[in-house]
């Protein structure tokens, strides 16, 4: 009776998430049923980190059934959890017929290894499930080589001894996406083809710093936008540019970055790029494998941190997007914090972001505050720019573009001897025009 009224809870709650996501059918056999486990330490958001895992599971194509918390002072370095607890992980296994379970944190392979032996039942960690999820996501050839470079650094020292786990070759989660026919290769060929990789990487990479260099040589500013995972970025850069940039409601909906040239209320021209999501958590692997993509934020001339104003952890999700930029030594440039979808709840009070020149109420889905958005990237531009005054002769009158581009026109007078300019323009377009210039 006590098993039947288990199952019978579980099935009300799945049934509650079938409505919530358009009645989509989980029980086909690409979804596996999963439970999540957490570790929960002193000053942990262990509930909400599950919730976000429960998330990933579900882009990843998994169901879940449980989650369970163990409140420990640390990890057991041998198994992630104890061993009273493996046995209640192993009863709900049983009782709720689920296919594998999801650890929160990453695992090494001597915990993965034991409790796979002790639950008898795949195990996976959050990590490889979010390798999961890029790989589904990748499209270009940049985002494959690091999808499948991430996949095999984190496989390497998983290799020996695994058993099981790696003579598996059914599907689910840790069994698609570039690099998965691999698993079985000894060491040598897994780093012969890392090396590989790499070397494909770093070609795809010269090109990109050329590309940087283009870029900046004809001056114009980059602007970065980052933020926390399903914030809205790629509905921003659409909003902003009319890209096609792919929208979805689920976590990393795009994966691959995307640049579009956008014009200011001045007249003058920026470039907006979207980046790949943050998370907590977030895998060492992805962010050295994705670090020439991720670096685009370092060149930026500002930084639009895009947040969910509907979010229950806005501001772990905040911080969250501060400590990534952090560590890819982004920070130390102007932030303008845009808090999107505020037209779900426009009175809301949003926690106050001392680190960002100017926060902003925006709603990229409805085209609200753009405005207001490409003002302030406008103002804190000219905050760089000087006033100057010029009389070009009309055989370099090619540097105007220039300025049509890149800086702001005031004044602009057909004289017999040239063209009088007044303008607001970088100190780079004020060297080029030196000779010109009317001190």
């Amino acid at each position: 009776m006590a098993f039947l009224l288990v199952n019978l809870s579980v099935l009300y709650n799945i049934q509650k998430r079938r409505i919530a996501l358009n009645n989509k059918e989980y029980f086909d056999e690409e979804f596996e049923k999963v439970i999540l486990i957490g570790v929960e330490t002193e000053d942990d958001n262990t509930k909400e980190n599950l919730d976000e895992l429960e998330e990933l599971a579900l882009t990843a194509k998994a169901i879940t059934l449980d989650k369970i918390i163990q409140k420990r002072g640390s990890i057991h370095p041998g198994t992630y959890i104890g061993k009273g607890k493996i046995e209640e992980v192993k009863e709900r296994v049983f009782e709720l017929n689920a296919t594998g379970v999801i650890c929160d944190d990453e695992l090494s392979p001597a915990q993965m290894r034991n409790l796979e032996k002790l639950l008898e039942c795949k195990v996976m960690d959050r990590t490889m499930v979010i390798l999961d999820i890029f790989a589904q996501r990748a499209k270009s050839k940049e985002g494959k080589i690091q999808v499948e470079l991430a996949q095999l650094r984190y496989r390497l020292s998983r290799l020996v001894g695994s058993g099981i786990y790696l003579s598996r070759l059914g599907g689910g989660i840790g069994t698609r996406g570039p690099g998965e026919k691999k698993l079985e290769t000894d060491r040598r060929h897994i780093r012969s083809r890392i090396g590989q990789l790499k070397k494909e990487l770093e070609e795809l990479e010269s090109h990109r710093e050329l590309v940087r260099a283009r870029r900046k040589k004809t001056g114009i500013p980059l602007v970065s936008i980052v933020g926390y995972t399903n914030a809205g970025k790629s509905t921003l850069l659409n909003a902003l540019s009319g890209a096609d940039v792919l929208i979805e409601d689920k976590l990393f909906a795009t994966l691959d970055p995307t640049t579009r040239k956008v014009e200011l209320p001045g007249g003058s021209e920026v470039l907006f790029t979207d980046t790949v999501g943050f998370i907590r958590k977030l895998p060492h692997h992805l962010i050295k494998a994705f670090r020439s993509t991720l670096e685009e934020t370092q060149h930026a001339d500002i930084l639009l941190h895009v947040v969910d104003s509907t979010a229950q952890n806005i501001e772990a999700n905040m911080e969250t997007v501060y400590e990534t930029l952090a560590n890819l030594k982004a920070l130390g440039k102007p932030i303008i914090t845009l808090y999107n979808k505020c037209d779900k709840d426009p009175l809301s009070i949003f926690p106050i972001d001392n680190r960002a020149e100017k926060t902003i109420k925006i709603s990229a889905k409805n085209k609200q505050g753009l405005d207001d958005l490409l003002s302030a990237v406008e103002e804190i531009l000219k905050a760089d720019r000087k006033e100057i005054k010029a009389l070009v002769p009309y055989s370099d009158i090619g540097i105007l573009q220039l300025i049509k581009g890149q800086g702001e026109k005031l004044i602009e007078d057909y004289r017999p001897e040239g063209i009088y300019i007044e303008a607001n323009v970088s100190q780079k377009i004020c060297n080029k025009m030196e000779k010109y210039l009317i001190k």
